[in-house]
């Protein structure tokens, strides 16, 4: 069967984020394929070897053990040596694939509810990039009739493939950041950790507590709860704002569901929009060059702290090869980051004699790290670190199954290509909220720059069936004023 049409029969989708859908329909059958695709890819054009190890881990929704199962039988039965990392953050298993030159694997959901789940693909170098889809979608895959039920499941008496668990991945994460921060950096500081259900609140508390800080767990759960970096939950605001009323931490870090995204709050609770936690990263790093999507805040470029910042689709993958670009020109440090928070290192960051190592995917504990030493270093609160950034605020939501061809077809109905006739059919829509409509720009979605400076910006999500609204305006009151408004509008649409 090819994985192309693997995609239509199943339901599960393969794209920017790696096979994604309904927990249901990524049966074992299905994500024994989809793996088996992904390493006859590899193998077909020599970035894996026969025999190579392949790094497994996981997020804690409840399918998710089954289906790291179902991938490493299919390691296995492709002649290669799967290897068990855990519970652990996917940043965490594709650093130590990279350094190890071996492919990697991470089953997640990422921050979507748990009836659905994924699975996230890297090769030996790093995340599967748009060039490689197209040739894992081409592979042609045996699938042995008699391993699986009518259902699609392994049938009943098949021995367990997944091999015991080893802590060598997370171990050399941990460690990847003790080493490079001096110890005791952050000592004195009060950090409540927001641990929920993410794989990333022990690698949390160990580098926290081994740099010094003071840590306070907060929220474990032994049920999956889907925090989104981007559209964070109303009671994930209220929570923040319970735990620091009284005043007993500087600071407030989570991440989501896989560990790539970040949450840092500051001493009065409220959390930081991940694009303005990537600027603060980035500046205290020291890099030089950023790439970033289209959707993130425009204080990038006012603030003045970076050579180049390069604008591009919606994606990591998108990102990442805009990072290369950057890297290719001979710039460097260069990163980049997302709207999500999620920060990636393109090439190495040196201080003194340590060095941190690329990782060129999201993660989520830099982010956190970099903010947190800088509060200490300038002696200021978290609250007040970026205020020298341009007043620039952003908001982002979403409706929820809104199906993703609808939304398409909505504005692709408004983006012809004729910019007067586009212009005029925006203004229709949205001029009478936001006034005139200055520029439209299409790289990803639809981001209108309206002639009061104020940015709207929609964009049907790449792995769930929600439409997405970004707004930019001159305070957070009004940012999110705006987004309500989009997002009424956008209701509209559905009911049209």
């Amino acid at each position: 069967m090819r994985i192309g049409d693997l995609m239509n029969e199943s339901g599960v989708g393969f794209g920017t984020s790696g096979a994604r859908g309904l927990a249901a329909d990524m049966t074992d059958r299905v994500c024994y394929a989809y793996t088996l695709g992904f390493l006859q890819y590899l193998l077909a054009t020599g970035a894996a070897a026969p025999g190579c190890e392949v790094g497994l881990a996981g997020d804690l929704r409840p399918s998710t053990g089954r289906i790291l199962n179902a991938a490493a039988r299919a390691a296995l039965d492709l002649g290669c040596r799967p290897r068990y990392f855990g519970r652990i953050p996917s940043p965490a298993v594709a650093a130590y694939g990279i350094a190890r030159g071996s492919p990697s694997l991470m089953v997640t959901g990422s921050h979507i509810p748990d009836d659905r789940n994924g699975i996230k693909f890297n090769l030996p170098t790093g995340e599967v990039l748009k060039a490689d889809e197209a040739g894992i979608r081409a592979q042609e895959v045996e699938i042995p009739s008699a391993l699986f039920d009518v259902g699609g499941m392994l049938r009943a008496g098949e021995p367990p493939a997944l091999p015991p668990q080893e802590p060598t991945a997370n171990d050399a994460y941990v460690r990847r950041y003790l080493d490079f921060f001096t110890a005791g950096c952050l000592a004195g500081l009060r950090v409540g950790v927001y641990e929920h259900s993410s794989v990333a609140r022990e690698p949390y508390r160990v580098i926290l507590e081994g740099l010094g800080a003071q840590v306070t767990r907060l929220g474990w759960s032994d049920r999956f709860i889907p925090v989104d970096t981007e559209a964070i939950r109303p009671e994930d605001v209220v929570l923040a704002r319970d735990w620091a009323a009284g005043g007993a931490f500087d600071a407030l870090v989570s991440a989501d569901g896989d560990g790539d995204r970040p949450l840092v709050a500051d001493e009065t609770g409220r959390w930081l929009r991940g694009d303005i936690a990537g600027i603060l990263c980035a500046r205290r790093l020291g890099v030089r060059a950023l790439a970033t999507p289209v959707s993130s805040n425009t204080a990038v470029e006012r603030c003045g702290a970076f050579d180049r910042v390069l604008r591009t689709r919606i994606g990591s993958p998108y990102v990442i090869e805009g990072m290369g670009q950057l890297r290719a020109a001979g710039l460097a440090p260069v990163a980049g980051y997302e709207a999500n928070g999620g920060f990636l290192l393109e090439t190495p960051i040196t201080w003194g004699d340590r060095t941190l190592a690329a990782l060129p995917t999201r993660d989520a504990v830099l982010v956190a790290l970099t903010i947190l030493l800088t509060a200490v270093e300038q002696g200021r609160p978290v609250s007040a670190l970026a205020a020298d950034l341009p007043a620039r605020f952003t908001h982002s939501d979403r409706i929820k199954d809104f199906p993703t061809a609808l939304s398409a077809a909505r504005i692709a109905a408004l983006t012809s290509g004729d910019p007067a006739r586009d212009q005029a059919a925006v203004a229709a829509v949205f001029g009478p909220a936001f006034g005139p409509v200055a520029a439209l720009d299409t790289t990803d979605g639809l981001r209108i720059s309206f002639a009061s400076g104020e940015i709207a910006h929609l964009r049907p999500s790449g792995n769930a069936p929600e439409l997405r609204a970004y707004t930019e305006a001159a305070s957070p009151e009004r940012a999110a004023q705006m987004n309500a408004i989009c997002l009424d509008l956008l209701a509209g649409w559905r009911r049209e």
